[in-house]
């Protein structure tokens, strides 16, 4: 095969490959836009649930019905005290409820914790809820961590009482994901009571279970399966959902788990794990600041350029072999290294890591992350010059589009862009400056060249033609 014919298959290739990311970014976007929108129409749904109904104005009619709150993702645990009232009729009843009281308020330090809502329950029931009032995709994780804690403490205090011969209640646990109805009630401190399937189902979950166990729905197992070692559990008939097959939660993987002497806890590549599965959430609050407060002149620099880098940076990535924790640092500094032109176009990059250092404790990053994750987003300052792989991969990934087909609009959006700022330049003008800088770049991992090195020097004819007919046209009379 000769060397042209080589070239031209390569740059084929590079075609397809971009046209399927290009598919990529489109659903990604779409699935965006569509989130955004549902959690818009959430969040307003939950402020005018929060406004005193007399408060309303006049001709706004709303029954107690119409203000409550449709969650499509909660993951709703249930807690079973099984042997309460035959333990109180042989102890003093009140000493009793004061020791569940106690219960519960370690219970409620557990969901606080984990950022799970409690909600109402009569009597020696327990049940709390993840992903509810704000929504998140770890709350699945979440709450069967928190069931797992729970537990424990149950059996340290069962251990305490069978020492001094007295005898202590057994908890069943069951957990169950779906769509809830929330309604919330209060005022200074907003609380829910939730109703549905979901929590039907949950209840379901721990009266089919042994003493002792966290029963999981097959739905909640889907969903945490890659975390947790989990043991068949059979069917049990649910109403309108007909057998429904059940798994007890055993441990952590232990791949996932660090042993210490009061328990087993998620090591580091847990958080990690944990981490790329919060990163959509993250993503998510990101592209929103974005698309609401950049400026409106931004035609190129704008939350589909990010959306853009993020996947570059995630194939360059994995093309180039980098850990899990290096592909999470990656994701995160291409989601944040434009954010800083929210405030301003001058050292934007310097401002998006303050922007970075302000959300990510937050999402539970480590200060050694955080300046990791800085250390990229400036590396994107050009002229590049980047000193190590990671580095490397996040100039690639911002310049990816240099390779690609549709280098030319991108081309002309950026060229709108310093139009719209006042830049004094004409299209012929910046095309020659677009070939100068296109002539003059490099790709610096293995997989950016081996992707984009022949679509670039397509480009750059593509770019020569265009200002040769532009000149053809200024040297005609």
């Amino acid at each position: 095969m000769d060397q042209y014919k080589q070239s031209e298959l390569l740059f084929l290739n590079s075609k397809l490959e971009h046209e399927i990311i290009s598919l990529r970014e489109r659903v990604h976007e779409l699935e965006v836009q569509n989130s955004k929108s549902k959690s818009e129409i959430d969040r307003l749904e939950t402020l005018l649930a929060m406004v005193p109904k007399e408060a309303l104005p006049s001709r706004v009619r709303l029954d107690i019905g119409h203000r409550s709150l449709r969650f499509r993702m909660v993951t709703v645990m249930y807690v079973d005290f099984r042997g309460f009232k035959s333990i109180a009729n042989e102890t003093m009843p009140s000493y009793v409820i004061d020791e569940l009281d106690r219960i519960f308020i370690k219970f409620d330090e557990i969901c606080e914790r984990l950022n799970l809502q409690i909600v109402k329950t009569i009597g020696d029931a327990y049940m709390c809820a993840g992903g509810i009032p704000e929504k998140n995709i770890t709350n699945p994780i979440d709450v069967v961590l928190a069931a797992m804690e729970m537990n424990r403490h149950i059996n340290e205090l069962r251990a305490e009482y069978e020492r001094d011969h007295h005898k202590f209640w057994e908890v069943r646990i069951g957990i169950h994901t779906g769509p809830v109805i929330a309604l919330p009630s209060g005022k200074k401190k907003i609380s829910y009571d939730i109703k549905g399937e979901t929590v039907n189902i949950a209840t379901r979950m721990a009266s089919a279970a042994d003493n002792g166990k966290i029963n999981l729905s097959i739905y909640t197992y889907e969903l945490v399966r890659d975390y947790f070692v989990t043991d068949y559990n059979g069917v049990t008939p649910v109403k309108y959902q007909g057998d429904m097959e059940m798994f007890y939660v055993r441990r952590l993987r232990p791949a996932l788990s660090v042993n210490r002497s009061v328990g087993e806890f998620p090591n580091e590549i847990f958080q990690i794990k944990y981490a790329l599965r919060q990163f959509t959430d993250l993503e998510e609050v990101v592209l929103d600041k974005l698309e609401k407060e950049l400026p409106k002149f931004v035609h190129y620099h704008n939350y589909k350029h990010t959306i853009d880098v993020v996947n570059q940076a995630e194939l360059i990535g994995l093309g180039e072999g980098v850990d899990d924790e290096s592909l999470l640092l990656l994701k995160t500094a291409a989601l944040f290294h434009d954010v800083g032109l929210t405030i301003s176009f001058e050292n934007h990059e310097f401002l998006g890591t303050q922007i970075a250092r302000e959300y990510l404790p937050k999402w539970k990053y480590t200060p050694e992350q955080i300046d990791k994750i800085c250390s990229l987003i400036m590396a994107t300052k050009l002229p590049p010059n980047p000193q190590n792989l990671l580095e490397k991969v996040m100039c690639d990934a911002d310049l990816d589009y240099l390779g690609r087909s549709d280098f030319i609009p991108i081309s002309n959006a950026l060229y709108e862009e310093l139009i719209d700022q006042g830049k004094q330049i004409d299209i012929n003008t910046w095309n020659k400056n677009q070939v100068k800088f296109l002539t003059n770049h490099q790709y610096f991992t293995n997989t950016a060249l081996r992707l984009r090195e022949v679509g670039k020097e397509y480009q750059i004819e593509r770019l020569k033609k265009l200002i040769a007919e532009e000149d053809a046209k200024l040297a005609t009379p």
